[in-house]
């Protein structure tokens, strides 16, 4: 096993990232099912004091925390980022404790380091506190349960919050800040989408001309997949994680994309869809630009993986994997799962992978890659006195935003009224009132982050109106591009 620290080079509390080798350590036979009898999977989490000491309790936690209701692997990764801050604070400003011997002081002078810092840039947004906090209570209730702390280590109190159901009264840790957020869901209009797309990612220079100082390489590909969470409110891990069996073809039309439910953060299975011109550029870049970096590396041998799951057939569904006795069903395949497939031929061949998307390398790229993207893309518009602040999740509130509008025309349109009427907030509830709509108005008027992912999941149930409205969006697209490519040629 080998490490990749998380944290700074110095002696300090640093989380790190678990990595199977298949070579044996010396003095251990069997390293790899060691640790897998352990439970510990690749790309596991843990968390190492400054001094290189293993907290077995904390560190049984991270592994637990799928079955504690953080399913996916980036939430896992979040958790123990926000634990390792917890353990290095207490380490460096609380006189060397231990996270188990953390009370409500300490919580409070934490809190008051991270919400309300001198230094402004120091200081994070309530919603990152909130996040905080639902960490630490789900540390704190593992714990509990695992008979580790015999109480709570904080004050708790009752409080009433509103939820989709209404008001509901519920136990808050003292320290929460709920309803401060303050921080309006961040989207792009459609235009400025396309400009950030076009100057960010694609190196084209605000006026829509070329820049002849771009060297940037993969700006086709980097922008297709910016196309693909804009077109389908897909979460970053949801999108950098499919699968080539897993694009729908382009002769049905619709566009489906049946997301597994390993790696969606609820671990519900649903189904989005694309436009049609962006499926259509997708087959494009498997066919063309894929096809060509992979038969090129296959070439060079970048494909003898000594721990991938060779794969002979695969469809939507399932996978059939060499020196397996059943077929692997692709719901069941997680993100890491995922990252190890290798296609084979018949006579056991190495094809290539069956992640979709691909670097330079040929070889998968993970989500970081594509938030490296989009910052970079951030930082070559505000080179150019554009102010985008773009991450992928933005998209998704973009998705989100847009399509809202377009049922709210379709709403409006099947009741018979005028598209130009003005309608006070109260009209507008009630026109949302008892169709698909009713928890998109939630949205609206929450600022709690769970209320966005219960206005998406609404999206997913409608599908037919989302079909509908999409279609609305290409026209409304298509025509935005052609006017941009008259101005462009003009």
């Amino acid at each position: 096993m080998r490490t990749e620290e998380g944290g700074a080079a110095e002696a300090v509390v640093a989380s790190h990232r678990t990595v199977v080798e298949l070579g044996e350590i010396a003095g251990l036979e069997d390293a790899a099912g060691v640790l897998r009898r352990a439970g510990v999977e690749e790309g596991q989490r843990f968390i190492l004091g400054p001094d290189g000491s293993y907290d077995l309790a904390l560190n049984r936690m991270l592994c637990d925390l799928p079955s504690w209701g953080v399913p996916s692997r980036n939430g896992q990764e979040a958790y123990c980022s926000e634990l390792m801050l917890t353990c290095r604070f207490l380490h460096e400003a609380r006189g060397g404790k231990t996270i188990w011997e953390m009370g409500g002081a300490d919580l409070r002078a934490f809190k008051q380091t991270r919400l309300f810092a001198e230094d402004p840039d120091e200081r994070i947004e309530y919603g990152s506190w909130q996040r905080y906090i639902a960490a630490l209570d789900k540390w704190v209730a593992w714990s509990l349960d695992a008979e580790i702390l015999a109480v709570e280590p904080f004050r708790y109190v009752d409080k009433v919050v509103m939820t989709p159901n209404g008001p509901k009264q519920v136990r808050v840790n003292s320290e929460s800040e709920p309803g401060k957020s303050g921080q309006p869901v961040r989207f792009l209009h459609y235009e400025d989408y396309l400009l950030w797309r076009d100057v960010g990612l694609r190196g084209f220079l605000p006026d829509g001309g070329r820049d002849p100082k771009w060297r940037g390489r993969n700006g086709e590909r980097n922008a297709l997949f910016a196309d693909l969470l804009v077109c389908t409110g897909m979460r970053l891990t949801e999108a950098s994680c499919l699968l080539l069996p897993e694009v729908p073809p382009l002769a049905h039309g619709r566009g489906g994309f049946r997301l597994s439910k390993a790696t969606t953060k609820r671990n519900k299975t649903r189904t989005v869809y694309a436009r049609r011109r962006v499926l259509r550029d997708l087959h494009h870049y498997i066919a063309i630009e894929r096809d060509e970096l992979v038969q090129r590396k296959r070439t060079a041998g970048a494909y003898g993986w000594e721990d991938g799951h060779r794969v002979v057939r695969s469809s939507r569904q399932a996978l059939v994997v060499e020196g397996r006795s059943r077929a692997w069903t692709a719901a069941s395949l997680t993100y890491e799962d995922r990252l190890r497939l290798l296609s084979v031929d018949a006579c056991g061949a190495e094809l290539g992978p069956l992640w979709l998307w691909l670097g330079e390398s040929g070889l998968p790229l993970r989500s970081s890659t594509w938030q490296s993207a989009f910052r970079r893309a951030n930082e070559r518009c505000a080179a150019l006195g554009l102010d985008f602040d773009v991450h992928p999740h933005t998209l998704r509130h973009t998705f989100a935003v847009h399509m809202l509008g377009l049922l709210l025309r379709q709403t409006v349109r099947a009741l018979g009224m005028r598209e130009d009427r003005r309608f006070t907030l109260a009209q507008i509830k009630r026109l949302l009132i008892g169709n698909p709509m009713r928890k998109l108005q939630l949205l609206l008027g929450h600022a709690h982050e769970h209320t966005v992912h219960q206005y998406l999941d609404v999206l997913d149930e409608a599908q037919e109106i989302v079909l509908a409205a999409l279609a609305e969006w290409d026209e409304h697209s298509a025509v935005l591009e052609g006017l941009q490519a008259d101005e462009v040629s003009g």
